[in-house]
């Protein structure tokens, strides 16, 4: 079993979460209590870590089972040791992230309640007990039921994204096969023909023989150029288009954009390297940004363009990743600049020198 949980997102969380188990050696250090008790308390902090982390890796099915043993701890502990407490705030904090819907984590959660007020009634626990148990399960029980909505939410945001890219994928696949079959489908037919005629001719007729031979160099050389052409569409769509495809997906992605562009004079290497840094920066945000409004903006003033694309989200870390760094220095390769910031939100900046007016669109 490995340390960190399946769940990445979770990290070594689970560990600082442990700090809280704590408070249920305060009895017996307090009371001085006898080694008798110190073995059971020592086998119920061994039974809820097995337990604690288990929902960490087990199935889903078997978490309720977890989650319902480590109530049980508390239910069982609490005449005896006070900090018991904290194995009901554990389990309020644990239903909404074993629940699929937002009605079965409020009705557990509201049974825990429930539970603690019927042990505290029956067995005259003391006011500590029940305070502490209701002071913290339930605005951690209440907050930690938002946080598990969101994710669900998001984790079906990322499920639509990755089907509407997948979807995109299989469409692009599809439109260069058949583009590539109405360029090379005729050509190829022809230069098989051609190339059995002058087989068959090379000993009788070698005059003819050569002709057909140059018409299939000719019809080969036309495949190439048709070829190059072709492969050359799919490699730069312009810059509008590219605009109009970050726009659409960050939409998607459930962003506001705001998209305010202009027609700019670029080589079209310099507006193929814009369009790359586009899509990068697009790609980073919806992966990455948990942003909610993103700006995008192209300018040109005094000779140089500027690309200029803003969101809202977490930022990032100053340390350039491999596509950053791959991006600023196809930049500057062409004599421009890459400038990012993170201090609200991520903001990058890409200058180019231009080579012509500009107008907006």
């Amino acid at each position: 079993m490995k340390l960190i949980p399946h769940d990445r997102d979770h990290g070594w969380s689970p560990f600082v979460w442990l700090i809280f188990l704590c408070f249920f050696f305060f009895h017996p250090v307090l009371d001085h209590v006898g080694w008798r008790e110190w073995v059971i308390t020592g086998l119920g902090a061994t039974t809820f870590l097995a337990l604690f982390f288990s929902i960490f890796w087990i199935e889903s099915n078997w978490k309720f089972a977890a989650l319902l043993a480590i109530a049980l701890l508390g239910v069982g502990f609490a005449p005896f040791n006070h900090g018991a407490s904290i194995f009901f705030i554990y389990t309020a904090s644990f239903i909404p992230f074993v629940t699929d819907t937002f009605k079965l984590a409020l009705k557990l959660w509201i049974a825990l309640l429930v539970v603690i007020g019927l042990e505290t009634w029956l067995l005259h626990l003391p006011v500590d007990f029940w305070l502490t148990c209701y002071v913290v399960a339930i605005p951690v029980g209440l907050s930690n039921m938002y946080f598990a909505q969101r994710n669900r939410a998001n984790a079906k945001l990322r499920m639509a994204q990755d089907e509407v890219e997948h979807l995109a994928k299989v469409a692009e696949r599809e439109r260069i096969a058949r583009d590539l079959h109405d360029v090379l489908g005729h050509t190829l037919s022809l230069i098989t023909l051609k190339s059995e005629l002058a087989g068959k001719l090379v000993d009788r007729d070698p005059t003819r023989a050569k002709a057909e031979i140059r018409d299939v160099e000719n019809a080969a050389r036309q495949a190439l150029a048709e070829v190059r052409l072709a492969i050359g569409g799919y490699r730069a769509k312009g810059l509008p288009e590219e605009f109009k495809q970050a726009k659409a997906t960050l939409e998607t992605a459930g962003l506001t954009v705001d998209c305010d562009t202009a027609r700019v004079g670029l080589e079209p290497t310099q507006e193929s390297i814009l369009a790359l840094a586009l899509r990068e920066a697009v790609t980073n945000i919806v992966r990455h940004a948990d942003a909610r409004h993103c700006r995008l903006m192209l300018a040109q003033t005094n000779g140089t363009c500027r690309l200029e694309i803003q969101d809202d989200g977490r930022g990032g870390h100053l340390v350039e990743g491999n596509g950053l760094r791959g991006m600023r220095e196809r930049v500057e390769a062409l004599g421009g600049t890459l400038l990012r910031e993170t201090s609200e939100g991520t903001r990058l900046t890409i200058t180019l020198p231009a080579t012509a007016e500009s107008s907006h669109s």
